[in-house]
C-alpha cells in the first residue's frame, strides 16, 4: 500500500459498496488501521453551510487526509440535510470523494450514506468484540431503534460475535420494529428474533444493548443492566441527545470512539457537567482498545459502555478499503 493503485476514476454505488465491504473484512480493517494510522490522519472540524432553497437545509463538508505513506489518500465527505423532504425521499444524502494525497488526482466517488451505515455498525461491532467477556460469550443482543442503521448493527454484531443467537428489538413505533423483526428473521433463520414491548425488558435480558435512536431522554436505565453487559450508544451526536441515564455510566467502564464524543454526546457532556463522570474516568478510545494499550475487560461481571459519534477517520479508512477492493475486483 505504498501508493494508491493507478486506475481510472470510479464510482462505487451502494450495491457495489455492500459487495466490497463485507463486515468481517471492514471490522478487521478498522481494527488494524485505527491504531496504525489514527495519529497520522488529519480531520479538520466539519463545516456547515445553510442552503436557502429549502427550510433548515444545510450542506456539511468533512475533509480528512493521511500523512503516512502507507495510506496515501485524501477524502472529502459531503452531506446534504433537507429536513423538509417528503416522507418518500430521505432527508440526508452523502457522498465521499477520494483523492490521491500524493498527487491530488481524483480516484473515486463513493456513495456516502451506505458507507456511513457500514462503518458506523462496524465500529460498534469492533468495540463489542473487544469488550465482551471471552469466557462468557454473549448470546442475546438488544436493539433500540428500528431506523436505517438498525439492520446494519444486527448484521455487524452477528458477524463479529457468532455466539449471538437471539435478538430483541424495541422501537417506539411498533410498525417499524415489526418490520425490522421480519427482515432479520428472513435474513437469519437460525437466530431467534423477537419484538419487545418495553426497553426495560430488553435491557434486563441482553448481554449486549445497542442503541441507535434520536432520543433526548434516557431509554436505558443503568440499574437494569446485567452484570457483564456491554452497552453500545450510537444515536446521540449533540449535547441535547441522550440514550442512557447517569446510572449506566456510574456502573459501567466507559470507552469512546474518539475524543469528540466528550464534546458532542449528550450522555457524556451532561454526566461531566453534573460530576457523575470525570474525564479521567474514560478508560480509553477505540484506537487504544484495538492496539491493546488499555485494559479491555477487567472481570466477567464488569459492565462496559462504548459511546461513538463517528469522525472522518473511519470514513477515510472505509473509503480506502472500498476503493482498493473495488479496483482489485475490476482488474482481476
Amino acid at each position: 500500500m505504498a501508493a494508491p493503485p493507478s486506475h481510472s476514476f470510479v464510482y462505487i454505488d451502494a450495491e457495489a459498496l455492500h459487495a466490497v465491504l463485507p463486515f468481517p473484512s471492514l471490522i478487521s480493517h478498522l481494527r488494524a488501521g485505527l491504531p496504525a494510522f489514527s495519529e497520522d490522519i488529519h480531520c479538520p472540524h466539519r463545516v456547515s453551510f445553510p442552503v436557502p432553497t429549502s427550510p433548515s437545509a444545510a450542506l456539511l463538508l468533512m475533509p480528512s487526509w493521511c500523512a503516512h505513506p502507507s495510506l496515501p489518500y485524501l477524502a472529502l465527505k459531503a452531506v446534504t440535510s433537507f429536513p423538509a423532504n417528503s416522507p418518500h425521499r430521505p432527508s440526508i444524502h452523502a457522498t465521499v470523494s477520494l483523492f490521491s494525497s500524493a498527487s491530488g488526482v481524483p480516484l473515486a466517488s463513493v456513495e456516502g450514506s451506505a458507507l456511513t451505515l457500514l462503518r458506523t455498525a462496524a465500529v460498534s461491532a469492533l468495540a463489542a468484540s473487544l469488550l465482551v467477556s471471552p469466557s462468557r460469550p454473549p448470546s442475546t443482543l438488544a436493539l433500540a431503534g428500528a431506523g436505517a442503521l438498525a439492520p446494519y448493527l444486527a448484521e455487524a454484531h452477528l458477524s463479529a460475535l457468532p455466539s449471538l443467537s437471539r435478538i430483541l428489538v424495541w422501537n417506539r413505533t411498533k410498525a417499524k420494529s415489526a418490520a425490522l423483526v421480519a427482515k432479520l428473521r428472513d435474513a437469519h433463520p437460525g437466530v431467534a428474533v423477537e419484538e419487545v414491548d418495553g426497553m426495560d425488558e430488553a435491557v434486563s435480558a441482553a448481554d449486549i444493548v445497542s442503541c441507535a435512536t434520536g432520543s433526548q431522554e434516557p431509554i436505558v436505565r443503568g440499574e437494569l443492566l446485567r452484570p457483564g453487559a456491554h452497552l453500545d450508544l450510537v444515536g446521540s451526536f449533540t449535547p441535547a441527545m441522550r440514550e442512557c441515564d447517569d446510572e449506566a455510566l456510574r456502573r459501567g467502564r466507559v470507552f469512546i470512539d474518539f475524543e469528540a464524543a466528550l464534546e458532542e454526546a449528550g450522555e457524556l457532556v451532561g454526566a461531566l457537567q453534573r460530576g457523575v463522570l470525570r474525564r479521567e474516568d474514560v478508560a480509553g478510545t477505540l484506537s487504544e482498545l484495538a492496539a491493546g494499550t488499555v485494559a479491555w475487560r477487567r472481570s466477567d461481571d464488569e459492565i462496559t459502555v462504548f459511546k461513538s459519534v463517528g469522525t472522518a477517520v473511519v470514513d477515510l479508512l472505509a473509503a480506502q478499503l472500498a476503493y482498493e477492493n473495488y479496483t482489485a475486483t475490476k482488474n482481476a
